[in-house]
């Protein structure tokens, strides 16, 4: 039986927390987080048995989630600052 996970770019509870932390910290506090987030994200992945091709190929769909996220917010923080 294959086990197919669920989409990383659809778990939004773990987008919106990411880029919600990410919007907090900077420089080198930022990158120990994110490398945090992939390195538990990736152990979660392979303690369920998923091929190194498939989570590779999710962390890029979890990091374009949380960088759409981060977009969005500066995008809407940018907005209120011009009306």
């Amino acid at each position: 039986m294959t086990l197919v996970q669920f989409p990383a770019d659809r778990r939004v509870a773990d987008v919106k927390r990411c880029a919600d932390a990410l919007q907090m910290i900077h420089g080198e506090e930022a990158n120990r987080f994110w490398r945090s987030e992939m390195v538990a994200f990736r152990a979660a992945l392979v303690a369920n048995g998923v091929e190194e091709a498939e989570i590779a190929f999710q962390a890029r769909l979890f990091m374009q989630a949380v960088q759409i996220q981060l977009q969005e917010a500066y995008a809407e923080q940018a907005q209120g600052a011009l009306a």
